[in-house]
């Protein structure tokens, strides 16, 4: 790795200190970052403020701005266009900033009363004219940002935790604490349920919409990416299974056709999407192994005939057959199915995979530090991440490297 204009700190604080990183813009060549700093400075007093800061000739950042917030800030959208900045709160209100040209003054613009509860996710539309937000009292709702009127509202199952929006389409997709991601329809002042998709074991923790291939990807506290083919209209799901903790951040290269996920381990993959993927087996039930024919545990009446003990059932991940343990004992990756680490499979999938087969589609990288948040810049290369460490790193992503 080399240097690449090196890390921001939020610079000394007490352990509670974090940093979120949000979109860029880029002015005059500089990157202009924004972050919510949370800094407690004495037993007595915590300073919950926004930060703005500026990549300097020197090629280091330097904050030029701040703004004190009445509560703790949750999330944030930024609009280099309009330089609206939108920030959803605690207590449930968005507070609305437009920055000055030279990004050196922040002046609040309006405040929406959203929710009932913390904002947890917000998402500026410039060709809507809408503010997108969710909350943990479990509404959707969508906002004239002209006028500040409330347009619409829409009760989800759990609160959400990712929202992406489609512009050609007005379809709005909301990943949930349940596991689910749900398609809406909106309309000026109406929403509609499309469909829903339940593919993770665990919450939604991060949601990225590609509009050139129109495909939707999540991320989930299960450690697993789901990419789900939206414009091929075949509910084809592919799984990708190359992170040991939850997927914080997804973010898509459409130019070179990457993935790129993280996870807060600090660990991030790049995944090569321009090979062709195949969807993982559904796991077959069966009531004794699908190779050898022993019985499984519960299966007693074959226990009792063939005087046999019972065995534990496995599937092989390749074939989804069920099979006992002797029957799969063998692990191999399986990187065109998603499979980036070794998982079990049986005996005969083992033989079938050729050493071309597990070449793999990902690189994987340390980040050295527990990532919250992650954004990716296509007209830079840059990659920018920020940790609990109180750290934003800027990366400079190739195809297949991550140098900070």
């Amino acid at each position: 790795m080399y240097p690449f204009g090196g890390n921001v700190s939020t610079s000394s604080g007490g352990s509670g200190s974090w940093i979120c990183l949000w979109p860029p813009g880029v002015l005059e060549n500089r990157l202009i970052s924004l972050s919510v700093v949370v800094k407690p400075t004495n037993t007595s007093h915590i300073f919950l403020t926004i930060r703005v800061w500026l990549k300097r000739d020197s090629g280091q950042y330097w904050p030029s701005i701040y703004h004190t917030m009445p509560s703790s800030s949750s999330c944030m959208s930024f609009n280099p266009e309009t330089r609206r900045l939108s920030v959803g709160m605690d207590t449930g209100s968005i507070c609305e900033f437009v920055l000055s040209e030279d990004y050196n003054k922040m002046t609040p613009a309006r405040t929406y009363q959203a929710h009932q509860g913390r904002v947890t996710v917000v998402l500026f539309v410039l060709e809507m004219e809408w503010l997108l937000s969710t909350g943990q009292d479990k509404n959707f709702t969508w906002h004239c940002s002209e006028s500040g009127q409330l347009l619409g509202t829409y009760r989800t199952a759990a609160w959400v935790s990712g929202l992406q929006f489609d512009v050609e389409t007005r379809h709005a997709f909301v990943g949930d604490q349940s596991g689910q991601v749900t398609i809406l329809k909106l309309e000026q002042d109406l929403c509609s349920l499309v469909t829903t998709f339940k593919g993770h074991t665990g919450n939604v923790t991060a949601l990225c919409w590609d509009p050139v291939t129109r495909v939707l990807f999540s991320g989930s506290s299960d450690h697993s990416i789901i990419m789900w083919d939206i414009g091929g209209r075949k509910g084809t799901a592919i799984e990708l299974q190359g992170h040991n903790d939850k997927v914080q951040g997804l973010c898509y290269a459409s130019h070179t056709r990457q993935l790129i996920s993280c996870s807060s381990d600090g660990s991030i993959v790049i995944w090569n999407m321009d090979v062709t993927r195949q969807e993982t087996p559904e796991w077959l039930d069966s009531d004794s192994c699908q190779k050898c024919e022993q019985p499984f545990f519960w299966n007693f009446k074959q226990m009792w005939d063939s005087k046999k003990i019972g065995l534990r059932q496995h599937h092989c991940r390749k074939c989804g057959q069920a099979v006992c343990g002797k029957c799969s004992s063998k692990r191999s990756t399986i990187p065109l199915m998603g499979f980036e680490f070794e998982v079990r499979v049986c005996d005969s999938c083992h033989e079938s995979i050729s050493d071309e087969d597990r070449a793999p589609t990902a690189t994987f990288h340390d980040s050295k530090h527990s990532i919250v948040y992650m954004h990716y810049e296509p007209t830079t290369g840059n990659l920018l991440t920020s940790g609990t460490d109180k750290i934003v790193k800027v990366w400079k992503s190739t195809r297949s490297v991550c140098c900070v």
